[in-house]
């Protein structure tokens, strides 16, 4: 029994629940920041009774990255800054050049028959690649795809592929992408030092 004239005594039986609920309370609303990343789909593991179908090698465009992030496309140097038209013209084929990919007759829901190419971009880099100019590679290689997409989409709707991502409309963007399918090939990076 409390003397006479003390202050009464706090109950402090309930301050670890209410600390739980707060605490329950602060996770459950609290967001948190998402990193993101490159959007790029894995193979799927290798079997060793699958036989791969062969690729023409005038369809292949091959761009290696050194340990010295030096550029080698199709065999030779490269300034990165040249990447994006290079492989513009590879993609696309406007002259359809006998070195540059061949192209096959397809029926495209809403643009109709077209001819798409039979591109695929080969990409392997060193170990000893810096993030860096990995990262420039890949964005280089992503903005000659969306630049023919974009020029597509306002030839064909007067709008840019961008605009009709963000607006939404699945029917076009699925056509613009048969058309100019994106097929970036990363092999396995390598370690074969500095030279």
């Amino acid at each position: 029994m409390p003397k006479r004239g003390a202050p009464p005594e706090i109950n402090a039986g309930s301050m670890a629940d209410i600390a739980f609920l707060l605490l329950v309370f602060f996770l459950v609303t609290t967001t948190m920041d998402t990193d993101l990343g490159l959007a790029r789909l894995l193979p799927p593991p290798i079997l060793e009774d699958v036989e791969t179908p062969p690729i023409k090698e005038r369809n292949v465009f091959v761009v290696l990255v050194n340990a010295n992030d030096k550029l080698l496309v199709e065999g030779e140097l490269m300034e990165i800054s040249e990447l994006r038209d290079a492989a513009k013209e590879f993609i696309e084929n406007p002259n359809d050049e006998e070195k540059l990919p061949a192209k096959k007759e397809v029926e495209i829901p809403i643009l109709g028959t077209r001819m798409v190419s039979k591109q695929v971009i080969s990409l392997q880099n060193d170990n000893g690649t810096s993030y860096d100019m990995y990262i420039q590679v890949q964005n280089e290689l992503a903005a000659a795809y969306n630049e023919l997409r974009n020029v597509l989409a306002m030839e064909e709707f007067g709008v840019s592929y961008d605009a009709l991502v963000e607006a939404g409309d699945k029917a076009k963007v699925k056509a613009i992408r048969k058309v100019f399918p994106q097929r970036i090939s990363e092999a396995e990076p390598k370690d074969v030092g500095k030279k």
